[in-house]
């Protein structure tokens, strides 16, 4: 029997690959022996991980792409397809959040600022739309591919003070199911889109929010704690399992689902 978790040689495309989810992402892959490609905006990033990877003998490569840039990401598309002739996976990683589009304990939802929300909801929502738009294109006329959108538990509870940001992950959840429902009745089984929802990682956009310069917690990180069965927040490659499995043929008849990976945070009540 074929070994359904394999991986070798298939071509992954993570945007937001240079983020420090997408560099744990990046990595694992290319140790499963997938052939991997980083888009980021900071050419310097990608570039050091990029090195970084080829050192250590794994295949990878690189571009600066901003993921709300159509022609850009054409541009990306056509340089992938003439060095390795396919994509078999996209991981939808780009996104973030901005001070505007929350609600600090001081101020309230009418100081929100538009065009911060507007602008997160573009990053998060239409940074998952374009990439896949333009790297689906690809899975199809090869009649196999999966896309693995990165949602987040924000997506599920709207989160006090991230507004903005919950609201744009909700969206990518109905995104990824109403994508997938549209791949596979269309363009055949072999279509697969999914999502991941991860929990609470420490993350360059979020530490300030949960800790304090000293590494101690802020208010906002001891509730997650308390509510969180685990008693912790989650280590990057606490998701590398998930991704692998719906990367590979061992979820071939999975789509529109969203797996949450949180330590059990979803799940507490009182």
């Amino acid at each position: 029997m074929s070994n359904l978790f394999n991986i070798k040689d298939l071509v992954v495309v993570i945007t937001g690959g240079n983020g420090v989810l997408g560099k744990g992402m990046a990595e694992y892959m290319c140790s499963q022996g997938a052939k991997v490609v980083i888009l980021g905006r900071r050419l310097d990033s990608i570039n050091e991980l990029v090195s970084s990877l080829k050192s250590k003998g794994y295949e990878a490569d690189g571009f600066s792409a901003d993921v709300l840039d159509k022609e850009q990401l054409e541009g990306v598309a056509a340089k992938i397809i003439e060095k390795y002739g396919r994509i078999d996976v996209l991981v939808n990683g780009a996104g973030g959040n901005m001070p505007g589009a929350t609600i600090p304990p001081d101020k309230t939802f009418f100081d929100l600022e538009i065009e911060a929300f507007r602008k997160v909801v573009d990053v998060n929502l239409f940074g998952t739309v374009l990439p896949t738009m333009i790297f689906a294109k690809e899975m199809v006329k090869q009649k196999k591919g999966s896309i693995i959108n990165i949602s987040s538990e924000a997506a599920i509870r709207p989160l006090t003070r991230v507004v903005g940001y919950a609201a744009a992950k909700a969206a990518v959840t109905n995104f990824t199911q109403s994508l997938a429902i549209e791949l596979a009745s269309k363009y055949g089984e072999g279509l697969r889109v999914n999502a991941i929802a991860p929990g609470f990682f420490i993350t360059e956009q979020n530490r300030a929010l949960l800790t304090n310069p000293d590494g101690s917690l802020t208010d906002r990180g001891n509730r997650i704690i308390d509510h969180t069965p685990f008693a912790r927040f989650g280590s990057p490659d606490e998701l590398f399992g998930t991704l692998h499995w719906l990367a590979s043929d061992a979820s071939k008849f999975v789509t529109g689902t969203m797996t949450v990976v949180d330590g059990g945070f979803n799940s507490f009540c009182i």
